[in-house]
């Protein structure tokens, strides 16, 4: 069972009756798992329903928005070796928590799993799915799927030791894109990424979200993991491919703006990747450049 070996951390915003759908999925579950649940600052009594419906699930109570540093936060009380990220949108099928938890005790090396993401009503394959499925990315024989450079929070399980080890989600990003750099550096580190077919998640995109917004902490965040992470040729190559695909409005430009200001703490913090993960990023850029679910609209 997973109950032994994993922790399930949500973190969430005002969106108390979809999460409480999500809650009461996840406590039903035959492998449920504890639950740690970050409210970031609901303003819609999500947290008074939590306490009052699941009191088996640890709440944080958050006055601020912590964005995916809640997910730090909840890490920090996990006592499992492992942990799975569940948004408020997304919830773990059976088995799929156990599958996961059996694949980190199998392969020491694995650094996180990554699972197969079917989104609601129909349930159709998220169009992320084909990119990891096809991942280009050479990885040693005995990875149980694909290798990967990058994850989805809310569709992966990660090793607690791996997650500690790199510092968790940067308090630099805070939201939109933050899982990059994490694997990125997860990758510099050694550990291993890949996606599993078998391990299914399904996704409920919430109507709330504001995608505007999201889209301007995206591009802002994705060009400072390339300026952090990636040797300057290659920075400036996909930093040009970025604004070539990204509409041209006040969000855009607000959000290159809002980049280049952080252009001192990214000087001071830059650490370029070693050659063979850059390697494999190279291999990416082509499905990046064409893929259908890295577009930057909203």
């Amino acid at each position: 069972m997973s109950t032994h070996r994993m922790t399930v951390v949500i973190i969430t915003r005002d969106r108390r009756d979809q999460l409480l759908q999500t809650l009461a999925h996840m406590t039903a579950l035959p492998d449920a798992a504890p639950i740690i649940l970050v409210d970031n600052g609901s303003a819609d009594g999500t947290a008074d329903a939590v306490a009052a419906n699941y009191p088996q699930v640890q709440l944080i109570r958050s006055a601020e928005n912590l964005g995916a540093l809640g997910r730090n936060l909840a890490v920090e009380r996990v006592r499992t070796p492992y942990v799975a990220f569940c948004d408020d949108d997304t919830r773990w099928q059976p088995g799929a928590l156990t599958r996961a938890a059996d694949l980190l005790d199998e392969y020491p090396g694995l650094g996180s799993v990554t699972g197969r993401c079917l989104v609601a009503p129909d349930l159709r394959e998220d169009p992320i799915t084909p990119e990891f499925r096809d991942s280009p990315i050479s990885g040693p024989d005995w990875l149980p799927g694909p290798a990967l450079l990058g994850v989805m929070a809310g569709l992966s399980a990660f090793r607690v030791r791996a997650f500690e080890e790199v510092g968790g989600f940067s308090r630099r990003l805070w939201f939109a894109g933050e899982e990059e750099l994490l694997a990125l550096d997860l990758a510099a580190r050694g550990w291993w990424m890949c996606w599993v077919e078998d391990m299914i998640i399904h996704h409920e995109p919430s109507r709330t979200r504001d995608a505007t917004h999201r889209r301007g902490l995206g591009i802002r965040n994705t060009l400072w993991t390339l300026w952090l992470r990636r040797p300057a040729r290659s920075a400036a190559r996909r930093t040009a491919d970025i604004l070539r695909s990204a509409p041209a409005d006040r969000t855009t430009a607000a959000a290159v703006f809002a980049a280049l200001r952080g252009l001192p703490w990214v000087l001071r913090e830059r650490k370029v990747l070693p050659a063979q993960v850059e390697a494999g990023l190279v291999l990416l850029e082509a499905s990046q450049r064409n893929s259908t679910a890295r577009r930057y609209v909203g």
